[in-house]
């Protein structure tokens, strides 16, 4: 039944060689668009002392002058980790989007469509307009959102599990209604602050933003993104029968009430430490997915990988047009 259903939504292209090409050739773009995007900047360098320098960190090749000084700042502390963030932000969100329009269902759902985003938000303005967690550090307000968007996640599983068990509808409902609670409690924390700073810092924050990328920072999250989408692609049969329901799961013997919570909790995860490092980054996680439905189908096998790729290489673009 299964997979008479899927062949009927197959997409565009159905040719197994050609879904294994294309990931050859997005691969080859990722690493293009990666090494290409490092030499753009405000700041002009030379294309040869931009991999120099790229060179001598990784591989230690001797070089002289090449292990400080500015143009060492701009190419291994600036434009390189944004791009790796950039990377990590793109697999991240697409792959999310992925597992949650299968988790509830609804090819309108983005990572922030069970209410995540909402809680971010609340973190990010109670940190910010009133100094909660300012013991963290610089580091406080991505800490916070990334609390705020957990929470709410476990929240969601909590509510959703009141009355019996949680399905897709009821995962929706109570991700709308925690969604409206922090919104209103972000916009009551914001109006009785009256901090006309602090509303500039979190608008910007809001917006989202890969300045604050650091390599101690990407050295958890990069590892995470990849690790989640390795482990999303190893549970594609759960994904595809999350697209046809409970019970036509449960006639095939598979009672998908636990995964679902599970790749929840998962997906909630790797989206609070992606807004940790970034902040609120959108469209990525609805667009890829769905651009890749309509040329290879609904099938997750292909789904998962083929979104993440070419959603890891949109982002470096804009991310070297604000590089130093």
């Amino acid at each position: 039944m299964m997979k008479q259903k899927f062949s009927q939504e197959t997409g565009l292209i159905k040719s197994t060689s050609l879904y294994l090409l294309t990931c050859a050739v997005l691969l080859v773009v990722l690493a293009v668009s990666v090494l290409s995007a490092v030499t753009f900047g405000t700041v002009k360098i030379p294309v040869s002392q931009v991999y120099r320098v790229i060179l001598h960190e990784l591989f230690g090749v001797g070089f002289s002058g090449l292990g400080s000084g500015s143009i060492h700042d701009v190419v291994w502390l600036i434009r390189l980790p944004r791009l790796i963030l950039a990377v990590a932000v793109g697999m991240g969100f697409s792959v999310c989007g992925v597992v949650m329009q299968a988790i509830v269902k609804n090819p309108l759902a983005d990572p922030y469509i069970l209410g995540v985003s909402s809680g971010a938000s609340l973190g990010a303005t109670v940190a910010i307009m009133l100094g909660v967690g300012a013991f963290l550090g610089a580091g406080s307000i991505g800490i916070c959102a990334f609390a705020g968007a957990f929470g709410i996640s476990l929240l969601v599983l909590l509510l959703s599990n009141i009355g019996g068990r949680s399905n897709s509808i009821k995962l929706l409902l109570a991700g709308m209604a925690l969604s409206s609670v922090c919104s209103a409690f972000s916009s009551f924390v914001v109006y009785f602050a009256n901090d006309k700073e602090g509303m500039q810092t979190l608008t910007y924050w809001l917006m989202g933003s890969l300045a604050g990328a650091k390599w101690q920072n990407l050295f958890f999250l990069f590892p995470i993104v990849l690790v989640s989408v390795l482990f999303f692609w190893t549970q594609y049969r759960s994904l595809n029968l999350m697209l046809l329901g409970d019970e036509v799961s449960i006639t095939l013997g598979t009672d998908l009430h636990r995964r679902r919570q599970g790749y929840l909790l998962w997906t909630s995860l790797v989206i609070g430490f992606v807004v940790y490092a970034s902040g609120m980054i959108g469209f990525v996680g609805l667009v890829i997915p769905h651009l890749v439905r309509m040329l290879f189908g609904t099938d997750h096998k292909k789904l998962i990988p083929l979104s993440a790729l070419p959603s890891a290489v949109f982002p470096p673009c804009p991310a070297a047009s604000s590089s130093g």
